[in-house]
């Protein structure tokens, strides 16, 4: 058996994720087949269905996980992440202690939390039930997203909450919160990211970001980034396919 994404970030291995937000299980398949170490599959900004998010994290292969970002931090949203058999979730816009323990507690079955009990993909639709529902408490990554500048004004507070295995920082939120909207590099805004990254480390909670360049992955994971979402399905094909369009209109006029 793998071991689960939360002991992968407990190793203190950096690891490569990407974003996937097309309903289209093949890209899953082939991401998870190149070497990514995990996928966020993005069900806030994305037309994902749970039904879609289960084929896609049926199509994953080897040692790649599949979390989930789920559309907003309520216990329904997490539970349907979590029963078509999410490795962790993402939860969107935790801004207050209050809204991470939310996130905690409807990610975690009793007595640790609230998660209501069915049966699904996660728990081999009934023939693993036990066994899932004893480890899935250990083994279900919580990663709550930091994207706002009242998070950053709450940060420990939030981060003292028991439960959360890592943080998201998610950058272009952030920046609008700052009404600097897009300017990521900003200094304002590079100042809560600093801030976010200093508070993760100091209760030695694992941090996360999501660049859309390549280049940025070095400096983040110097700057105590451990696990990195670089670019979007989307992109790829885009940014690929402009290359070759961009190639052929060069030398045929």
């Amino acid at each position: 058996m793998k071991p689960s994404f939360v002991q992968k970030l407990q190793s203190g291995k950096p690891l490569l994720g990407t974003l996937v937000s097309l309903p289209t299980p093949e890209i899953a398949e082939i991401l998870s087949s190149v070497g990514f170490d995990w996928l966020f599959i993005d069900m806030e900004h994305s037309t994902l269905s749970p039904l879609d998010v289960q084929r896609q994290l049926q199509a994953i292969r080897g040692d790649c996980h599949g979390l989930v970002r789920v559309a907003e931090n309520n216990p329904v949203c997490l539970k349907q992440a979590l029963d078509v058999g999410a490795d962790g979730l993402i939860i969107p816009s935790v801004n207050t202690a209050d809204e991470a323990r939310q996130a905690v507690a409807g990610a975690k079955y009793p007595p640790v939390g609230t998660r209501s009990v069915g049966i699904g993909r996660a728990h081999g639709y009934g023939s693993r039930f036990a066994e899932y529902v004893r480890e899935a408490n250990a083994h279900t990554a919580v990663i709550i997203q930091i994207e706002h500048i009242r998070a950053v004004e709450n940060l420990d507070a939030i981060l003292a909450v028991e439960g959360i295995d890592g943080v998201f920082i998610g950058p272009y939120d952030l920046s609008g919160s700052l009404n600097r909207l897009g300017e990521v590099g900003h200094s304002d805004v590079q100042n809560a990211i600093q801030t976010i990254k200093k508070g993760c480390r100091q209760h030695g909670i694992p941090a996360g970001i999501f660049t859309l360049q390549p280049e940025s992955v070095k400096t983040e994971l110097e700057s105590g980034t451990q696990f990195v979402a670089v670019g979007t399905d989307a992109s790829f094909l885009w940014k690929s396919g402009q290359v070759l369009v961009d190639t052929f209109r060069a030398s045929h006029g």
